[in-house]
């Protein structure tokens, strides 16, 4: 089986860690911060934020033309240190979170998909990462 390709995406939030675990970790917030561009939402969040709990997501385009579900299993979890889980489609995911007082550095790798082109899929990627640090420092 050929290994699938990763993806690095990173950020630093100007937040402390408290905030910047709980904005990443549950539903009211994810719901604000994941989306990759203005023109698309998230219209649904449920995480079972546990080793071998379930997460999904429902992102939909605002204008009604398309959307999809993001799902997946939670494999580890070290709070407010590391988060690792397998998506719905058998590829892995890890986030790492590394900080100093009011500065936390953001580390996610993913494996890459078939369909999309690599740089689409990492623009993707880190559109809503850098969403996730404006949504948060604005908290």
């Amino acid at each position: 089986m050929k290994k699938k390709e990763q993806i690095t995406v990173k950020t630093i939030v100007h937040s402390n860690i408290e905030i910047v675990w709980n904005t990443w970790t549950e539903p009211e917030h994810i719901k604000k911060w994941n989306t990759a561009s203005k023109d698309w939402h998230t219209t649904k969040a449920e995480n079972n934020f546990t080793k071998g709990g379930r997460f999904t997501s429902r992102m939909e385009a605002k204008d009604g033309s398309m959307g999809f579900d993001f799902g997946g299993i939670y494999t580890k979890i070290v709070p407010k240190q590391h988060i690792a889980y397998t998506l719905d489609d058998d590829r892995r995911v890890t986030i790492d979170f590394k900080g100093q007082g009011d500065t936390i550095a953001i580390t996610e790798t993913f494996e890459a998909e078939n369909e999309n082109p690599i740089a689409m899929q990492r623009d993707g990627w880190q559109a809503i990462l850098d969403n996730f640090k404006k949504y948060t420092e604005a908290l």
